[in-house]
Formats: C-alpha cells, structure tokens, sequence
C-alpha cells in the first residue's frame, strides 16, 4: 500500500530513529534499510487502537521538532514523522525530503495511507480523514452489543475491529465473508460485509431477519454472532471465525465422500443443534453442507450451523408458505407451495447425509428436478452404496418422505438405529472432553453405553467414566494427608 522513509520515537524510547517503512493489508513493518529484510519493528494493524494527529508534546525531548502524528497501541504509542519549522523545511517533493522520512508532507502521505488501511472498507474515492470528519457527513454506526440488546449508537467499525480485504472467507447470501481481528483482544473474527445500496429492499430483510434470529441463539451448535454494526452504505455482521464448510470436507476427502463414521459424527451434531432451534419454534429453512461450518480441522471437527437469512418461526402445528432455501435441498412441500413447518429441516437432513455418504445429490440432474423431489424419485446405485449399511440408507428413506407426518423428527433422527451407535458416542463425548462441555451426548445415556463395553469386553475409556463428587469433610482429610505426608 504505501513504502518509504519515516522517523519516530514511542512512549518507550524518546530516541527518535529512521527506518524504511512498507505498509501492507495487515501490518506496518520498520526495515532497517529499503533492499534487505531485516526489520527493527512490526505494527499489526489488528493492534493500532488510534491513529491520530499529534497531540502528546510534552514528550519531546529539548530542541526537537515536534511529531506529526501519533499511532497506539495497547503497549506502546509511537509518535511519527517530524514537523520542520517552516524557514527550514524543504520545497515539498524534494527527493532528500522524501528519502529523509521527515516533513509535514511526507508524514501526512503515511497517515492518510495507515488510515486506509485502517478502513479497508471505505468507498473509492472517500476520504480518509479522522472519525469527526466522518460524523459531519451522517456516518453513524450502530452496534448489537454482547449482551444482545438493540442495537445503540457506537463508534465505527474500523476503531474495534481490523479487516483483512485480501482474506476472503467466503460470499455469502448477502454479500462477501472477510477474515478480521479485534483490536483489544487479538481475537479472530469473520465479518460479513454487505454494500446496502447493491442491495435488494428484500433480502436487506432477510438479513436483518438472520441477525435479529442469531440474537436470540446462544448454543455450541450455531455460529455465534458478535455483534453488528451499520453506516448508511453498508452493514457489517461480525461473527465467530470458523474453519470451513462441510461441503469443502465432502470434496477434499480421498473419495469424494465421507465414510459413515465421520458422517454419523456430523450428523448428530447438525440434530442436536436443529433441536436446539426447534425447541425455540426456529426453522433453518436452508439446511445444506455450505451451512455447517467446521470450527477446526480436525478429522472429527465441532460443528455449527450459519447463515438464517431464510430462517422463519413456526410453531409445531403452524405452517408457512413464503419461498425459502435452496432448490437441491427443499421439500416437495415448499416446491408445492403448499405450506411448510419445521419438518422441511429433516427432508435436508435427509439429502445432507445421502451427499455425505455419496458425493452425489439423491436426484438426477438430468430430469426435472422438482418433479423428482416431489415424487421422491431417488434411488441408491450399486457403487458407493453396496459398500454403505442398510440402516443409513433405512434412515434416509424415512427422512426423504412426501408426507410430512411420515418424515422422521429430530428426536426420531437421534434416536435411530444407525445413530445410536458405540464408536459415534465415543467420538462426540471426546469432542465434549476437548471442548469442556457437555451439550451434544446426556449422562443419562452413560449407564448404557459402559454396559454395552462391558457386554462386547470392550475397554471403556476411563477418563469418560464420571468423576465421583468429592464431600467437603473428604476434602479436609485428603488435604490433611497431603500436608502429613509432606511433613
């Protein structure tokens, strides 16, 4: 973005010092000379909390010229640049000035560069002037904070988080996925940005509905939504910063396919997460691998569910007719428009794992695939599924039903032969362990699953045995000992 010569001192160090500067999407690094790459010094600009005109200076040491402006961090300030009394400063474009690294001109060229840098996300052509130039023109930005309250008058987006144009994550239904970082805390983020004035009315509403559902969602399973803020040209939508996709693991995978160990972990995991949003009356409504996020990647990662721009409250007994989701992964209820209710998510379920464990839609691209949705026209070739067992193809006949009221729900899902399975419990409690809470699996079942080991002489992991709770007085007397023995 910008390179040159630059003097500065920091709160530090009241030694002023030159260095060759190169600025790029993601830090300001000091080299000590303008061919080789040794370097004295990087500045993330993920860690700039203030960019600002030069205000502090008492700081100066006697007879120096006073800074130019002034970049802080958590640790450190810098004070940047050197203003020359104007009898001796140079002609402006001067070659020795610009080499030199001192000047009013050569400084305010770096600050307007870190300052967009800084706000990666301005329009072309906009200025990059302080925030109080920006407050004259209207840009006011809002924010939902932590605590999911409305949304409330805050600063703008640029003075919390750092974003990172050329860390494209993904494009989603409203606009481009950026990687990004929180100034205070280093914490990695995923920011959505969305240019309102491209923007239908209609699905402007759809992603307020998204954010306005995420409020209201705290759950293991379901991305978790940090906050948003709004200008009168875009919105931003910050979330957790995940891995990847389940599509992506599907195609990246040695044969096109996952094998059912991994699918069945996958799987309970996106159910109990939809439980979670049925008990609360939500339906994704746009169920598919592109919307399972992976939150690592481990060969058996955590997953959660994204993007709720379709998302709709139904009751249990209430229907909606209004077009939703995705066509691959729809019910023949809503290609029917005949109204849907939360059992639209199986049928996607149902599709999710047939992808997973083929590599395939369950439905020939060929043909009209809406009349073979609606007839459930979906067959099973010899190759891959000879080599799958009856009971995944048994739980996607009974998801991939017409009538709703034949459809599988999520309880019936969890509960289902294939499902309730040894090795699968065993992957999610390690997931639970790793993780340091227990929301997928229920101690309930523990019972069973350690006589199930016992009855197959089967080695029961001990670290998964429940942990005895130890009585205050039992506490004293092993304190005791341990004193006692040291002793």
């Amino acid at each position: 973005m910008n390179e040159g010569w630059m003097v500065h001192y920091t709160s530090k160090d009241t030694l002023r010092k030159r260095h060759y500067w190169r600025l790029d999407s993601k830090c300001i690094t000091l080299f000590q000379n303008d061919t080789g790459s040794k370097y004295y010094k990087e500045i993330p600009l993920s860690e700039i909390l203030c960019l600002e005109p030069a205000k502090n200076l008492s700081l100066l040491p006697p007879g120096a010229n006073p800074h130019c402006f002034e970049i802080t961090t958590a640790n450190i300030v810098y004070y940047v640049g050197e203003s020359l009394p104007a009898q001796t400063a140079p002609e402006t474009g001067n070659n020795s000035v610009v080499n030199s690294g001192v000047g009013m001109e050569v400084a305010r060229m770096w600050e307007i560069a870190i300052q967009h840098a800084l706000m990666p996300v301005n329009p072309k052509g906009a200025n990059g002037g302080s925030s109080q130039h920006r407050r004259k023109h209207g840009d006011v930005s809002t924010s939902v904070d932590g605590s999911r309250h409305l949304a409330t008058p805050l600063q703008d987006i640029s003075s919390v988080y750092q974003i990172f144009p050329d860390e494209v994550l993904g494009s989603g239904q409203f606009g481009i996925v950026y990687g990004g970082k929180h100034r205070k805390t280093g914490r990695d983020v995923a920011i959505k940005i969305i240019d309102k004035l491209r923007f239908p009315t209609k699905q402007e509403s759809q992603l307020r509905n998204e954010v306005a559902i995420l409020q209201n969602l705290h759950h293991r399973g379901v991305v978790n939504l940090e906050c948003m803020f709004e200008t009168p040209e875009r919105v931003f939508v910050v979330m957790e910063k995940l891995h990847g996709d389940m599509l992506e693991m599907i195609l990246s995978s040695e044969k096109g396919r996952l094998p059912e160990r991994i699918t069945k972990f996958l799987v309970t995991q996106i159910l109990v997460a939809l439980r979670h949003l049925h008990f609360k009356n939500i339906v994704h409504c746009d169920l598919k691998p592109e919307n399972v996020l992976l939150a690592s990647a481990d060969p058996f990662p955590q997953v959660k569910l994204c993007d709720f721009g379709f998302a709709r409250i139904i009751g249990e007994k209430s229907f909606r007719r209004s077009v939703v989701g995705t066509p691959a992964y729809l019910a023949p209820e809503v290609l029917r428009n005949r109204g849907y209710n939360r059992s639209l998510d199986m049928w996607s379920v149902g599709v999710i794992i047939y992808v997973s464990l083929s590599g395939t839609f369950p439905f020939n691209e060929d043909e009209d695939i809406h009349d073979q949705i609606q007839n459930a026209a979906f067959m099973y070739p010899p190759n891959p599924w000879r080599e799958t067992s009856s009971d995944a193809i048994d739980l996607i006949n009974n998801l991939l039903q017409v009538k709703m009221r034949k459809r599988y729900s999520v309880d019936k899902t969890l509960n289902h032969t294939w499902l309730q399975d040894y090795q699968t419990w065993l992957d999610l409690r390690e997931l639970e362990c790793k993780i340091g809470e227990r929301y997928i699996t229920h101690e309930s079942d523990d019972p069973r699953w350690e006589a199930y080991a016992a009855e197959h002489c089967i080695q029961y992991p001990p670290h998964l045995l429940p942990q005895p709770s130890i009585e205050p007085e039992d506490a004293e007397m092993r304190a005791l000992g341990e004193r006692v023995s040291i002793l």
